[in-house]
């Protein structure tokens, strides 16, 4: 047995296929677009595909808040946020918004019991 089998990377490395995750389903989608709906200025943010996940995509609001979803391939977010006229980015290219690690450091110190 080669050290591929042994660590099963030949499973893994099936053509569109990541090894740990599920597939995108609608629900994923519908929040994305409901995200977008309730909130003013959303602007998505593609993650590439991962050994681990599909392809994400991240939806910033104007104040920061967020939520990440999977969405197959940069094709659908871009087909998704045209019909609602968002803006999409590519994560590697621009990175994430100051204005979304602002929110999270905002959260994550109210959530604290100190």
């Amino acid at each position: 047995m080669g050290w591929r089998d042994r660590f099963g990377l030949r499973k893994a490395n099936r053509k569109g296929k990541t090894r740990f995750d599920r597939v995108t389903e609608d629900s994923d989608i519908k929040a994305l677009i409901e995200f977008a709906k309730s909130r003013v200025g959303v602007e998505f943010f593609v993650e590439p595909e991962t050994f681990a996940t599909q392809t994400t995509a991240v939806a910033v609001a104007t104040d920061g808040e967020w939520i990440r979803r999977r969405c197959g391939s940069p094709d659908v977010i871009r087909k998704v946020a045209g019909k609602i006229s968002a803006p999409v980015y590519d994560v590697q290219i621009v990175g994430y918004p100051q204005r979304m690690r602002d929110w999270t450091a905002r959260n994550k110190r109210g959530l604290s019991m100190d």
